[in-house]
């Protein structure tokens, strides 16, 4: 019974083979800083109202350009709560800016770091990444379709669960990129619509019959043969 548990649980290579696949899906035809707090605002939403929150537990969030310029930035919960509901630690801005550094070093989102380094045995220097961090599932990057050489941004989050930090920022940027879509998708149709109508064929006019009366034609007959 055990060993068949052990085996529905996914290994190492296949969570960070998951996490490739995720950064390939998940790509954006733009991202302006209106994205941005979009995006952030929708991470703090779900996370508030996810059973985590509700047992006390804090969030940070930061969504930065590849160049280290914030776009958007919120903590949910209260730093030394009394009650400890939603709290979070001193170090959870220095978590988050370690894993979005570790996010513009590799390119890839740091949960696929994490698990990649746990499947090969490898540590974070030996993967060539530099600098003393932890590396902790939950910072994603944003790419844009048309431009393969490197990310735009990165989104993060830290609450101190790599797995679900992860899961949240994918599962986010996910339902984001399906509203974008919808709503490009009804925008095109509504353009093709319109263009249809535009160029639709103009309406084709009966050809009047003569409006001279036989009388007349008999007149004109009568006339000639005089």
């Amino acid at each position: 019974m055990f060993t068949s548990f052990h085996s529905m649980i996914p290994s190492d290579t296949e969570l960070a083979s998951q996490a490739l696949t995720e950064e390939g899906n998940y790509r954006f035809p733009s991202f302006s800083a209106s994205d941005a707090v979009t995006l952030g605002l929708s991470l703090r939403k779900r996370f508030r109202a996810s059973s985590r929150h509700s047992k006390g537990k804090g969030l940070v969030i930061s969504i930065q350009t590849i160049a280290g310029h914030t776009l958007f930035a919120c903590t949910v919960g209260d730093l030394g709560h009394p009650a400890g509901v939603g709290d979070v630690s001193l170090n959870s801005w220095t978590s988050v800016d370690g894993m979005v550094e570790v996010v513009r070093q590799t390119g890839h989102s740091s949960y696929y770091v994490e698990k990649s380094m746990s499947a090969m045995g490898k540590s974070a220097k030996q993967l060539g990444i530099q600098g003393d961090y932890i590396i902790h599932g939950g910072a994603f990057p944003i790419w844009l379709d048309n431009a393969h050489c490197c990310p735009i941004a990165v989104v993060a989050c830290y609450s101190g669960s790599s797995q679900e930090d992860h899961h949240l920022v994918v599962t986010t940027v996910r339902d984001y990129l399906h509203k974008i879509n919808k709503s490009e998708g009804a925008r095109m149709s509504a353009s093709s619509a319109l263009g249809t109508e535009m160029h639709a064929p103009l309406p084709s006019v009966p050809i009047r019959e003569s409006t001279v009366s036989s009388y007349q034609r008999v007149e004109v007959r009568q006339f000639i043969s005089e």
